[in-house]
């Protein structure tokens, strides 16, 4: 049976480098790939994919409100062999639910990879929902600087220090966010410490 996985990591941990390698290598096996993104994640233009190790493919758009279900029978049920979703994070809490009617419906496996939670680690709306009915969920790890499991995405503003309080959504990589552990996470705060971003030449004061 076809199943519905949530495959979700911190920043920097490279979700969209394996979506882009799964996606692959189901092709390369002669399986058919739909590859899709929420329209919130418009970082590298629409309509690509890009990792930051440089892999890159098109891929079609979900915009919110839009019923993937349906746009599924409609242009792709005859012509699809798996789905798989980059930015799920995004996804409304309806389209995943759409998600998962394919993945029962049409015995059809989707591939979810995301973020767990935002900058004050609340989890998004997506990833809730995914949380909530995936049949298989797996975290794609990454480190914090000390050397201990990253799980929070810190945001981290144009002074260098830890943001709490704004918006959910703020695109952004290395120039805004670093995966960091929860315990340096919250000392960076609490001391009030400036955070070096990675890429900028220097080491990371935590």
């Amino acid at each position: 049976m076809a199943k519905l996985y949530f495959k979700y990591g911190a920043m920097g941990s490279s979700k969209t480098a394996q979506a882009l390698i799964t996606k692959y290598n189901y092709e390369e096996n002669g399986l058919r790939v739909w590859l899709i993104k929420p329209s919130a994640d418009t970082r590298d233009g629409l309509p690509i994919l890009r990792s930051r190790i440089g892999l890159e493919a098109r891929v079609d758009i979900i915009c919110p409100g839009q019923d993937v279900y349906a746009l599924f029978c409609q242009t792709k049920k005859d012509s699809c062999n798996v789905i798989i979703v980059d930015e799920c994070q995004f996804l409304e809490p309806e389209q995943v639910d759409q998600l998962r009617a394919i993945v029962d419906d049409f015995n059809l496996p989707i591939m979810c990879f995301g973020l767990r939670t935002d900058f004050q680690c609340h989890l998004f709306g997506g990833s809730r929902r995914l949380m909530e009915v995936a049949d298989t969920i797996l975290e794609i790890k990454t480190i914090c600087d000390c050397g201990a499991k990253a799980t929070v995405n810190a945001r981290v503003g144009a002074d260098g220090y830890i943001i709490t309080e704004g918006e959910q959504l703020l695109l952004g990589g290395n120039d805004c966010y670093i995966a960091m552990c929860h315990r340096c996470w919250v000392r960076g705060i609490q001391e009030h410490r400036k955070i070096q971003l990675h890429g900028d030449g220097e080491s990371v004061d935590l």
